[in-house]
């Protein structure tokens, strides 16, 4: 079956077990639980799952367990795309690509350096796809280790290729998106948004979907919002100005708030993190999840 690339889809959180292992029975119960909540589609290895801190054999069991466990109900797609070298690069890619997932995202910062022009960043990309045919592709705007937002002549190249399917899109800037909408106006690339603040303007400009963090704490809110945006504008202007606020809780302690923040909603995982120790979630982390919890539910009342 052809999955279609619109909608909410969050980039999803890795669970670890006590040694810091990847905790399979978890990353499936977290897969199930997204898709349980309204999730269109999931971005299985991404910076939120760390994958800066996984090896190639674990962004491989990684994404292979999201594709299982999702089984063919929602799209899933992985980056992993980590490594320097463009062989390196080719390589992680491969392994990726052989999990079953529908696309494999590369991440825009991998392809050319912070002074590279676009002639760089096509010719790596081009040599990567000529490396890889027939695996789609889509590309994220990791804003790790630095943020390399694409040009406009960078874009018109993805998209006239026919082989990059997906942006995700971290410019946080209406008129880039609005821009970008043209751009690829009838051609294969869906443009997802993964800035709360902008998402509203961007999906009736013609974004096809969100793609962010804030996925991980209330993806059925965001999925109201672009259900509802066009038919109850006032509501969801409202919702837009609510979601923007409690974004702010990504500055404190993700991923593991997010963790903390599923378990409350009994999804069984501990809260480990490769990237942040322990004590850095706090009582006032986890205090502001509560308070989040509470809103959503009290809004979920309203909508």
């Amino acid at each position: 079956m052809k999955h279609e690339y619109r909608g909410v889809w969050p980039t999803m959180i890795a669970a670890f077990d006590e040694a810091g292992k990847l905790d399979l029975d978890a990353n499936k119960a977290i897969t199930e639980y997204l898709i349980g909540k309204g999730s269109d589609g999931l971005f299985a290895v991404c910076q939120s799952s760390e994958m800066f801190m996984l090896s190639t054999e674990e962004k491989v069991i990684l994404a292979k367990t999201v594709v299982e466990a999702a089984d063919n109900r929602v799209p899933v797609i992985a980056s992993g795309h980590t490594s320097d070298a463009i062989e390196d690069q080719i390589a992680e890619l491969k392994a990726v690509s052989e999990t079953g997932v529908d696309a494999v995202v590369l991440v825009s910062n991998r392809l050319a350096s912070v002074n590279d022009g676009s002639e760089v960043f096509i010719s790596n990309l081009k040599r990567i796809l000529e490396a890889l045919p027939g695996v789609e592709f889509g590309i994220y705007e990791c804003p790790y280790p630095f943020l390399r937002l694409l040009s406009d002549e960078e874009l018109k190249w993805c998209a006239e290729s026919g082989r990059i399917v997906f942006l995700k899109d971290v410019s946080c800037n209406l008129e880039i998106e609005t821009r970008r909408v043209k751009i690829v106006e009838g051609t294969a690339l869906k443009l997802f948004n993964a800035n709360t603040e902008t998402l509203l303007g961007s999906l009736r400009e013609g974004y096809h979907g969100y793609n962010g963090v804030m996925g991980n704490f209330h993806i059925d809110l965001y999925k109201w919002l672009f259900d509802n945006f066009a038919a109850n504008p006032e509501k969801a202007d409202g919702l837009q100005a609510m979601l923007t606020e409690k974004s702010s809780i990504e500055k404190y302690a993700y991923p593991i708030n997010a963790k903390y923040h599923m378990t409350r909603d009994g999804v069984d995982m501990l809260l480990v993190s490769r990237r942040l120790p322990a004590d850095a979630f706090t009582d006032q982390s986890r205090h502001l999840v509560e308070d989040l919890i509470v809103w959503e539910t009290e809004t979920r009342n309203q909508l």
